[in-house]
């Protein structure tokens, strides 16, 4: 039976070791002039000047990831009131009171666990396993639908390799009972970041990146 094939980025899903999923969040922010679109469940990085942004590129580029964008907060500058959104729709399409701060909700513990789905087919359960452990970019990082404002970043399978600086670490299988058919895409794949801003290591300069470097790369 073919899977449920639905791109829905990446997904907390609970932690390493089993920890609870509490969909704890830090809160960031989002400089008002940016018009990148940030979908819900999208990766997202921190920037030099103290806000985050959309990953750049399937590899997430130099930067180490900072989490995955769960929804912001705004103020309107027509009606004075606080918007709620599950993703930053870009500066052009919103009315923002830059008085305020464009509040953005992260889950971003280096321990988190995602799921995410295959775009493409997986062979078979045997191949499949042998994915465990390896690494693997995303597809389409910066893509999002309007309509739910979610992400559609999928895991591109043609990249599972051993290559040290692939975006993503494949730690295991969903077992969903409407996604096991290995031959097709869309059989869901349990992900954390290979490199993770928060992560226990000393913080530098080639963490963060300049706003108009990462503008570039959310373009390319």
């Amino acid at each position: 039976m073919a899977n449920q094939d639905t791109a829905f980025g990446l997904r907390p899903i609970g932690l390493n070791g089993a920890g609870a999923n509490t969909t704890g969040v830090t809160q960031y922010e989002i400089a008002a002039a940016n018009t990148n679109a940030i979908y819900q469940y999208s990766p997202v990085i921190p920037l030099a000047a103290g806000v985050i942004d959309i990953v750049g590129n399937a590899n997430g580029g130099t930067v180490p990831a900072l989490g995955v964008l769960m929804g912001v907060e705004y103020v309107d500058s027509s009606s004075k009131k606080t918007v709620f959104k599950n993703y930053w729709p870009g500066a052009n399409n919103v009315s923002v009171d830059t008085n305020f701060p464009v509040k953005a909700f992260v889950a971003d513990n280096p321990n988190q666990l995602f799921m995410v789905a295959a775009d493409g087919s997986s062979t078979d359960r045997a191949t499949a396993l042998s994915n465990i452990f390896a690494n693997a970019s995303l597809a389409t990082a910066t893509s999002g639908s309007t309509a739910t404002g979610r992400s559609t970043a999928e895991l591109d399978i043609s990249t599972v390799a051993t290559t040290a600086t692939l975006f993503m670490r494949v730690v295991g299988l969903t077992g969903d009972s409407a996604n096991l058919d290995y031959d097709a895409a869309g059989v869901n794949y349990v992900v954390r970041f290979n490199f993770h801003h928060n992560a226990p290591v000393a913080a530098s300069a080639s963490q963060t990146t300049s706003l108009s470097l990462a503008f570039k790369e959310g373009h390319r």
